[in-house]
C-alpha cells in the first residue's frame, strides 16, 4: 500500500507517516525507481503496534526502543497491551462513576461525603510491585519484601551500594555489544545479585524483567540515571543471557 492508502485506512495523516519514516520508527520496505514507496503487511502490523503503544501514552522514542529490541515479541506485546488497556478502562470507568456522582452532588440531587469525593483516586499502590506480582507471582514478591523487612539499615545500605555498583559497571560497558564477553559477564553478576537478594528468578523472568526496563518509562528513567541508553543495553544483554543459558 502507498502512503496515501495507509493514511486513508488508518486515519493517520500522511504527514505523521512521513514523520515516523524520518525518525526511523516505521519505514516502508519497498521502494521503486519511480520513487514510490509501499508499505508491506509487516509494516502495517508494526504500525498497529505503534498505535496501541500511543494509546497507552508511550512516547515515540520509547516505542522505537521497544520495537527495535532483540527481545521484542509481538504476541507478548499484544498480551501486555490488552492487560494495560483493560486496567485503563477499569480506571476510566471508576473515574466516570465518580464524575457522575459529583455532578449529582453539584446539582443537589445527592449529598456526597468528603470520603466519597475522593474514592475514585488511588495513589497508594506500588505499580512496580503490582507488575511484579502479575508477571512472576505473589510468592517471589513476598519473599523479596520479607527479606528487605528482615534487613538492618546497614544491610540495606550495603545492598543498595552493591546494586548501584553493578549499574555503574554496566553503564561503563553500554557501548559494547550486548553479547560480548564483558557485557555478559557483567549481566551475569546482575542475574546473580537478583537471585541472591530478591528470590529465584528464572531465565524467562529475567528476560521479561529486561523487557520492562524499556517498556516502562519509570524503569527506564531510573536506570538511565547511570547512563543514557543503559536500560536498553541491559534489556538486550539480559535477553542474550537468558537465551544462551536455557
Amino acid at each position: 500500500m502507498k502512503v496515501k492508502e495507509v493514511a486513508k485506512l488508518t486515519g493517520i495523516s500522511v504527514r505523521t507517516l512521513h514523520h515516523y519514516d524520518e525518525i526511523g520508527l516505521l519505514s516502508p520496505e519497498r521502494q521503486y525507481e519511480s520513487g514510490y514507496r509501499e508499505y508491506t503487511d509487516e509494516n502495517l502490523e508494526t504500525l498497529q503496534q505503534i498505535l496501541f503503544f500511543r494509546e497507552l501514552g508511550f512516547p515515540l522514542k520509547k516505542i522505537k526502543d521497544v520495537l527495535n529490541s532483540p527481545a521484542f515479541d509481538r504476541r507478548e506485546a499484544l498480551l501486555m497491551q490488552k492487560k494495560m488497556l483493560l486496567e485503563k478502562r477499569s480506571r476510566l470507568d471508576q473515574m466516570i462513576r465518580l464524575v457522575e456522582k459529583s455532578i449529582q452532588h453539584a446539582e443537589g440531587e445527592i449529598k456526597m461525603t468528603n470520603e466519597e469525593k475522593f474514592e475514585g483516586f488511588d495513589f497508594s499502590h506500588n505499580p512496580y510491585e503490582k507488575e511484579a506480582r502479575e508477571r512472576w507471582g505473589n510468592k517471589a514478591v513476598d519473599r523479596s519484601n520479607a527479606k528487605l523487612a528482615g534487613m538492618s539499615e546497614e544491610e540495606q545500605e550495603a545492598m543498595t551500594k552493591k546494586m548501584n555498583d553493578i549499574y555503574k559497571q554496566l553503564a561503563g560497558l553500554r557501548q559494547e555489544l550486548p553479547a560480548s564477553e564483558k557485557a555478559q559477564s557483567a549481566i551475569k553478576e546482575w542475574y546473580d545479585f537478583l537471585n541472591n537478594n530478591f528470590g529465584n528468578y528464572s531465565l524467562e523472568a529475567f528476560k521479561g524483567l529486561g523487557q520492562m526496563y524499556v517498556a516502562d518509562e519509570r524503569f527506564t528513567k531510573n536506570i538511565d540515571q547511570f547512563g543514557e541508553g543503559l536500560a536498553q543495553f541491559m534489556c538486550d544483554a539480559m535477553a542474550v543471557f537468558a537465551d544462551k543459558n536455557k
